[in-house]
């Protein structure tokens, strides 16, 4: 494969799995394949016991610049393209995938990439990094699951903000804000990033894998996870490490839901 070609690389190493944005041409612009492959490669991830963390980043020095334009401009005039609705599936794909999730963000984060970026569980960025909501830019409607999600991120008035200017914000406000989790110095992302996957991937999936649920406000699944609990050891390892001053050993493995 030419390593130039628009793509998504991904890796599993020591029960982390990393998907890189690919298309250096393009500041990392997401093409129609590249939007339709990652469900599907989302759910490959998701069926892999060995993956206990997702971690979301671009290639290079920058996070994603959004969807490629040439591939919106086939949709607009008819031709087969880039639609609203394999956007939303990427994204809901990447929202729904059943272990924590963390986007790595440095450069610019705009359109689809910061759809993507707000998709995951957490978002950790660069200083330098630039955030933008840009569909007004194009003229096109952001999705309403799409604009839902930002709202619980930021609140009504930064979502209009954002929504509504197309305008690119930096980390400090980004930070202010709650589009980032946290925002790292020039050449800190990447250990920052390293050391806190290590430590979700150390901890306890049964209760990582309830409380995502919970806060994306499942109502219906307490008697789901209250039975897990019951037929797990977690809780019992967890109490046992505590007491004897060592690292638990956690075995409990969630499955991908739908």
């Amino acid at each position: 494969m030419d390593r130039t070609e628009p793509r998504l690389i991904t890796s599993v190493e020591r029960g982390i799995a990393t998907v890189v944005i690919a298309n250096p041409a393009k500041r990392n612009a997401m093409t129609t394949a590249m939007w339709r492959s990652l469900p599907e490669l989302l759910e490959r991830l998701a069926a892999d016991p060995a993956v206990r963390v997702l971690v979301l980043t671009g290639a290079g020095d920058t996070f994603c610049a959004g969807a490629d334009i040439s591939a919106l401009r086939e949709s607009a005039d008819g031709s087969p393209g880039l639609t609203s609705g394999v956007t939303v599936e990427a994204e809901e794909a990447l929202a729904a995938f059943p272990r924590p999730t963390l986007a790595a963000v440095r450069g610019y984060c705009v359109g689809g990439g910061s759809q993507l970026a707000a998709a995951c569980d957490l978002r950790f960025a660069e200083e330098g990094a630039s955030f933008g909501v840009t569909p007004a830019n194009l003229g096109i409607v952001y999705s309403a699951s799409s604009t839902r999600r930002l709202v619980a991120l930021v609140g009504p008035g930064t979502a209009k903000h954002l929504l509504f200017s197309g305008e690119l914000i930096g980390t400090e406000r980004a930070l202010r804000t709650g589009l980032v989790d946290e925002v790292l110095p020039p050449g800190g992302l990447d250990k920052r990033v390293e050391e806190y996957v290590r430590l979700l991937a150390s901890r306890s999936q049964l209760t990582q894998a309830a409380a995502k649920e919970f806060a994306a406000g499942r109502t219906d699944r307490d008697a789901h996870w209250a039975a897990e609990a019951r037929g797990s050891t977690d809780t019992a390892e967890g109490v046992a490490a505590f007491l004897e001053r060592r690292a638990p050993r956690f075995a409990y493995t969630t499955a991908p839901t739908r």
